[in-house]
């Protein structure tokens, strides 16, 4: 027996083991699944068959930023320039609402090119950015990454991964791929943080660039604000007549009222929130 043939088991089993321990390959994403995704890393797309959102015509009291980023949403689907977008500002003002009732708004308009797709990234799968935006770029379709509610903490380094598959890197971001981020921040990142790094840095301003830096990166910056009262009741009466549900002006005002005052805001949550509560004492159903 040589020793060649006494190594030769050896060999097979450390090949097999390593097999074990390599990764299994990525499958190449099924577009035709779905027009929306939530992304699963390392590289897989979970198909979204029915997607939670509110009606284009529904949301109120954002027209202006509604009509830009729909604008901004269209000539990319239409294969022209477009850009990333970053919707910041108070919360429950339908930022992640928009995005999504955009998304639809576009598609049931059709170009006669192949549909939008929708893909939500999640905040902790940021790092995972740049191998997805490889994994996409040879994909036949325009494709709208979507993060919602991000933004970064102390010592969070993954906002480098996100500057470079937004514009950075040999090649660039994929021509059929955009961004768009939602967030409570306007720069995405806690200010004491950067206050800290001004304190500390031999050069304060180069400190805060590079924090501010990241933000730079929409082209597209859409501020949120507090609604007004009117705005609110406006929002209310939408909802209620989506539902189909009737009430006496003066009632549902002062009802609208009274839950926006105990709730300490008025927004389009707020809004939903209360015509969700009247509709089950009333004995109504919600469309989806």
């Amino acid at each position: 027996m040589t020793i060649e043939t006494d190594l030769l088991p050896l060999v097979r089993r450390i090949a097999e083991a390593l097999e074990r321990l390599a990764p299994e390959p990525v499958p190449s994403p099924d577009f035709d699944a779905a027009d929306c995704f939530v992304f699963a890393p390392p590289g897989g797309l979970a198909p979204v068959p029915r997607v939670n959102r509110v009606e284009f015509e529904l949301l109120r009291g954002i027209d202006h930023s509604r009509d830009i980023l729909f604008e901004n949403t269209q000539r990319f689907a239409q294969g022209l320039p477009a850009n990333n977008a970053l919707l910041w500002g108070a919360r429950g003002m339908g930022k992640s609402s928009l995005v999504k009732a955009v998304h639809a708004k576009v598609n049931s308009l059709g170009s006669g090119r192949p549909p939008l797709k929708l893909i939500e990234v999640h905040r902790e799968d940021i790092d995972h950015l740049p191998r997805l935006m490889t994994l996409l770029r040879a994909a036949p379709f325009p494709i709208l990454l979507f993060c919602d509610d991000l933004s970064f903490d102390h010592d969070d380094t993954s906002y480098k991964s996100l500057k470079a598959a937004l514009d950075g890197g040999v090649e660039g971001r994929p021509d059929n791929v955009l961004f768009y981020a939602t967030s409570n921040r306007r720069h995405l990142l806690p200010r004491n943080m950067m206050e800290n790094e001004q304190s500390t840095a031999i050069n304060p301003s180069e400190a805060v660039e590079e924090k501010v830096s990241l933000s730079d990166r929409f082209g597209l910056w859409l501020g949120f604000h507090k609604c007004s009262q009117d705005d609110y009741l406006a929002m209310v009466d939408g909802y209620l007549a989506a539902a189909g549900i009737e009430m006496a002006p003066d009632d549902l005002r002062r009802e609208a009222l009274e839950w926006s005052t105990t709730r300490g805001s008025r927004s389009g949550r707020v809004a939903y929130q209360f015509v969700t509560d009247l509709a089950g004492r009333l004995g109504h159903t919600l469309p989806r």
